[in-house]
């Protein structure tokens, strides 16, 4: 396969996933909006931070008030990480790769940026951002099925892996952080128990991980036990140990590369969280430094494969 080909099939899965978790992470917050005290004062902020485009906004922005944040998340062309830069992203990668994808993805792909390009205001306007949101995230998982279902599993099908995986990792580790950041708040505003399950609840359903957490802990929810299942769980698609070991076995069905970012990934993972305490300050200094080595993971796998080759 051409690398510029296997780039392209790396993007586009990328951007696709960024498209879906997008839209969960702003789910989060506009879910805890109804369910949390009144008295708990969780900044949209947060969500620029934890995507560390503070100085991008700020070009554009005065006010950090919930719709110009969500506006900047969702629609904000000039935010290179925009839900709708994503889109289109995708939209281009699938249209100059059409000879390797299935070819109702372009369909499918090409429904989808209709309809956001038409409906974004619902997504910036409190009153239909849920319908909106949960269309985003059943078309990337429409988008998801079709490819996983009509691709051969070839050499094309593990670049979308890899791009995959690094991405839901990534943003797995973010919902995280939104997380962490809101019951920082919570405590903050001295609520208890009931707003830190209200928290973590949320944090797993922005992940459909609700189900799988009840069945594999049988515990009730909790900060500790919700880190250590979306981070370390095997079996979980979206936890990032899963992730992981979903990108090695992709690497090891390509040309042959070693990538210490990989092992690096790993040894952040070997903690167990036992107590809330756990879940502040440092431990949203762990999911910066796991961000910043799946970064590193990127340019290894672009070193390895995507970068033209000097003689």
């Amino acid at each position: 396969m051409l690398s510029k080909v296997a780039e392209r099939m790396y993007w586009f899965a990328r951007y696709l996933e960024r498209v879906e978790n997008t839209a969960r992470m702003v789910g989060v917050y506009d879910s805890l909006l109804f369910d949390l005290p009144k008295t708990v004062n969780i900044s949209w902020y947060n969500l620029v931070m934890i995507n560390s485009a503070d100085a991008a906004f700020s070009e554009r922005y005065k006010v950090k008030d919930e719709r110009n944040v969500v506006k900047f998340l969702l629609a904000d062309l000039t935010n290179g990480n925009s839900l709708m830069v994503s889109l289109k992203a995708v939209r281009e990668n699938v249209r100059t790769s059409r000879d390797v994808l299935p070819e109702e993805v372009w369909e499918l792909t090409n429904e989808l940026y209709i309809y956001v390009k038409e409906n974004i205001q619902n997504g910036i306007n409190r009153k239909n951002r849920r319908e909106f949101l949960d269309h985003i995230i059943k078309g990337c998982q429409q988008i998801n099925g079709l490819l996983g279902d009509n691709m051969s599993k070839d050499a094309g099908w593990q670049f979308i892996n890899l791009g995959r995986n690094l991405e839901r990792a990534d943003m797995t580790s973010r919902i995280l952080d939104s997380g962490s950041a809101a019951l920082i708040s919570a405590l903050a505003d001295n609520q208890e128990l009931d707003a830190t399950q209200v928290i973590w609840g949320h944090v797993l359903r922005s992940s459909s991980a609700a189900m799988n957490y009840r069945r594999t802990v049988r515990s009730v929810v909790n900060g500790p036990d919700v880190a250590n299942f979306l981070l370390n769980d095997p079996q979980f698609p979206r936890s990032v140990a899963f992730c992981i070991n979903k990108m090695d076995s992709s690497k090891k069905a390509l040309p042959k590369a070693e990538f210490e970012a990989l092992d690096v990934i790993k040894s952040k993972l070997d903690v167990i969280y036992d107590d809330d305490s756990q879940l502040g300050a440092s431990f949203r200094d762990l999911i910066n430094e796991l961000q910043v080595s799946l970064a590193d993971l990127h340019f290894e796998f672009s070193k390895a494969w995507f970068a033209p080759k000097t003689s």
